[in-house]
């Protein structure tokens, strides 16, 4: 996994349209006042959504300000955890689960095929911007390992060869259904269904 960077070029101001303000507000009010600081992981959330999916240092500032809170604890928290992106990613950010259920059912042809596909180096844009990867932790579907999370998806029971063709549906922005790639609903028995062509054979 990689050393998260911090992107050399940074908008200077960052401030929540009017509609998140609104939501960053509803969220303050789910806290003690003496513990409005406890917020800080939904507004980062909150701001990357905001910002095609990454957080400039400006964000931080921003936050830091909003809940009277030290900038060096915001970025501390920014830096800690993988699911904060502090350099722009693509449209569709892949993270590659590489923890050890993944690993052992094949997570580093997975990893390959990311490397292949999208770029040589994790966290690096493919040249039309559609895609860049991650290597990442544990994202709690080890029952369907090996897995990617895509944005807000997960693509589950993977091999090389279905891996290949969901990458080419995302540099194509056609993104294929997500879900499990062996038929499986949740952790259920298999079933031989197959999303790449759309057949059922149950």
């Amino acid at each position: 996994m990689s050393v998260k960077k911090v992107h050399d070029i940074q908008p200077e101001n960052f401030e929540f349209t009017k509609e998140n303000l609104e939501l960053a507000n509803n969220i303050l009010k789910k806290y003690p006042a003496e513990k409005k600081k406890s917020s800080v992981m939904p507004l980062l959330y909150l701001a990357q959504i905001q910002n095609n999916n990454w957080i400039p240092l400006s964000a931080l500032k921003y936050i830091g300000k909003f809940l009277s809170m030290p900038y060096i604890n915001v970025y501390e928290i920014a830096t800690f955890y993988t699911m904060y992106n502090l350099a722009p990613v693509g449209k569709y950010f892949v993270q590659v689960c590489t923890t050890t259920p993944c690993l052992l059912r094949g997570a580093n042809e997975i990893v390959k095929v990311c490397k292949d596909k999208i770029s040589k180096n994790e966290g690096a844009v493919s040249k039309n911007g559609m895609c860049s990867w991650i290597e990442t932790e544990c994202l709690g579907a080890c029952v369907n390992a090996p897995m990617i999370q895509v944005n807000n998806d997960y693509y589950e029971d993977l091999n090389q060869d279905n891996m290949e063709k969901i990458l080419d549906s995302f540099m194509q922005d056609k993104p294929l259904e997500p879900g499990s790639y062996r038929g499986r609903k949740s952790s259920a028995p298999e079933r031989k269904e197959n999303k790449i062509n759309g057949s059922n054979n149950a």
